[in-house]
């Protein structure tokens, strides 16, 4: 099991940035791919971006593709998220997440809440207009 942390969320005004961190321990090996998800208030959890362990491919929703950047340091087993240019959309609870099921091919990435096997509590981030 992994274990994560989320820190770095708060509240900012439309256009600023915020780097959300996510501390990972435990079994950190076993996770092939980490993940950011979102929630806001009454949706469900939307698929945010991930990062491929081994090689360090990113993958995004079109939503935040081109103002969110996701980058890991395995080293010290934590995962980030830039976010810049925020919205007023983006405000929501910022959850990590850790896929720990190994796929052959990089073309593939987990997308889905249901494909990730361990979740953190959660950061809330909120933006102004």
């Amino acid at each position: 099991q992994v274990q994560l942390v989320e820190s770095g969320g708060g509240l900012v005004q439309a256009g600023a940035s915020l780097r959300l961190s996510c501390a990972a321990s435990g079994r950190t090996t076993d996770a092939n791919h980490m993940g950011w998800f979102r929630q806001a208030p009454g949706k469900e959890r939307e698929f945010v971006a991930a990062i491929r362990r081994n090689g360090g491919i990113t993958y995004y929703a079109d939503s935040v593709k081109g103002r969110f950047t996701i980058s890991g340091d395995n080293a010290k087993n934590t995962v980030y998220l830039q976010m810049n240019s925020l919205k007023p959309e983006d405000t929501a609870i910022y959850y990590c997440a850790a896929d720990r099921t190994y796929y052959s091919s990089s073309s593939y990435y987990p997308r889905g809440a249901y494909e990730y096997d361990d979740w953190g509590r959660g950061t809330q981030v909120t933006v102004s207009s």
